[in-house]
């Protein structure tokens, strides 16, 4: 039996792929408790500096698994992990979290798109907030895509259903790249190489300031940053930054060439 998800560490990045094929790696709790399980262990390994989550061809993930029993919530739980759960767990990891769309993106497919830090997506990937289309709505993905989205272009997608591709949804703020789907992977592992230039503490904390300083008023802000800011200057890792920077030679975590 094929595992639900697989899990390899390459060239310092942590790939999670989704493994159901057959079901457009739509989201059965097996699915959704291994996903959990892989970004737990991604986040603890020293040697993982971003974490990739991907589909095996054809999709990259079609939503909810809607073959589950008449009448159970297809995004039920196993060990109790639920689908929301695992979304938290995406917008908390400390290490970056890349999607790397490379095919049809549909409903709780897009709630993962929208929780990642950064989205590289194959520029004819199909995308849909298709819920309305049988019935429901895209409730829970909401939390991570509407911050991206703004209730203007939402309105429309959540209201239709319509199938937009990797491209337009760059336009749209879902995506940063759309690109030929045979050079996903190589625009990816581009932007894990550039990642890896920066700071590993460095790197944690930008994620985590862009999540919260929308949320503070801003003399908090400021004041939340400024001692930030001042801790990091003086961490050893800010130290040797700015001695490499002074002594024109690459800082201690970046690997030579």
């Amino acid at each position: 039996m094929l595992e639900a998800t697989l899990y390899e560490v390459t060239n310092g990045a942590a790939w999670i792929t989704l493994n159901r094929p057959a079901a457009r790696n739509a989201l059965s709790p097996a699915l959704v408790a291994e996903l959990d399980a892989h970004l737990t262990a991604a986040n603890a390994d020293p040697a993982v500096r971003c974490i990739v989550i991907t589909g095996a061809d054809p999709a990259f993930c079609a939503g909810a698994d809607l073959k589950a029993p008449r009448g159970q919530n297809p995004l039920g739980t196993i060990r109790e992990v639920t689908f929301p759960d695992v979304l938290q767990h995406i917008l908390d990891s400390d290490k970056p979290v890349i999607a790397a769309v490379n095919g049809a993106a549909y409903a709780g497919g897009l709630g993962i798109i929208g929780a990642a830090d950064i989205v590289i997506a194959a520029e004819d990937a199909p995308f849909s907030f298709s819920e309305v289309r049988i019935g429901v709505i895209p409730a829970i993905i909401a939390v991570t895509c509407l911050p991206k989205l703004g209730p203007h272009h939402a309105m429309r997608l959540f209201l239709t259903g319509e199938r937009f591709t990797g491209t337009r949804a760059v336009e749209l703020g879902l995506a940063h790249l759309a690109v030929p789907k045979a050079g996903l992977r190589d625009a990816v592992e581009k932007e894990v190489a550039t990642i890896a230039l920066g700071g590993p503490q460095a790197v944690i904390a930008a994620k985590k300031l862009v999540r919260a300083v929308p949320a503070l008023p801003p003399a908090e802000a400021f004041a939340t940053m400024a001692k930030l800011s001042g801790s990091l200057f003086t961490s050893p890792e800010g130290q040797e930054g700015m001695a490499a920077f002074r002594e024109k030679r690459p800082p201690s975590w970046v690997k030579p060439s």
